[in-house]
């Protein structure tokens, strides 16, 4: 199937299956296309949590607006970004960059530098804000490696951040959580959107030509 055909047949899954679980292999698929996502000047700046332990589950689902899929589905995964920039996180990133590409440590010196200049001293909120929305194009690539697996899944926003950064001890790790995927298989008889049609806007209102 195409891209298109694999979007069209993707929806945001409403009740899971427990008794199915995704396999290693899906799985890692599913992260190896979110850790290849592109991000602001390659600084990949968020980690992705594989969340399979059901008592860490429980403690999530009563924050969670669908707390069946946080307990049912085979695997959430936890999409966490940078509690914000500092100069060694910059630094660690393009020593990475410049060791991979057998290339001089501070070669690319004049931009971090810019790039320190842009973010170290920006508000709080901005600088997270920026980070965070470096997530969703990996939770975006996530969804569609999903679905050409014929995984379900649904990208999740209405949970309390809060208590999943302290049920993961994500603070310790310098991150903070943005959003949740369930993946798994849907329960065909308590999956309610499933047999609707998706509704998108038509093409000529979703596209402005100038």
């Amino acid at each position: 199937m195409s891209l298109i055909e694999d979007l069209n047949w993707r929806h945001a899954c409403k009740a899971y299956d427990p008794t199915k679980k995704v396999s290693q292999d899906d799985l890692n698929k599913i992260v190896e296309a979110a850790r290849l996502a592109p991000t602001s000047s390659g600084l990949q700046p968020f980690k992705v949590i594989v969340l399979k332990d059901s008592e860490l589950r429980d403690q999530i689902a009563p924050t969670a607006l669908n707390a069946d899929c946080v307990r049912e589905c085979s695997h959430i995964l936890v999409f966490a970004a940078w509690d914000r920039y500092t100069a060694e996180r910059i630094d660690t990133v393009y020593d990475l960059t410049t060791d991979v590409r057998d290339l001089p440590r501070g070669r690319f010196v004049n931009y971090t530098d810019k790039l320190k200049e842009m973010y170290l001293d920006e508000a709080a909120d901005a600088n997270f804000a920026h980070i965070a929305r470096q997530t969703y194009i990996a939770l975006g690539l996530a969804l569609a490696q999903a679905a050409e697996l014929k995984i379900d899944s649904t990208p999740a926003e209405g949970f309390d951040n809060a208590a999943v950064d302290r049920v993961l001890g994500l603070q310790e790790l310098g991150l903070k959580s943005v959003s949740l995927m369930y993946i798994g298989y849907a329960d065909k008889e308590r999956d309610w959107l499933a047999p609707m049609k998706k509704v998108r806007q038509p093409l000529e209102e979703f596209v402005v030509e100038m």
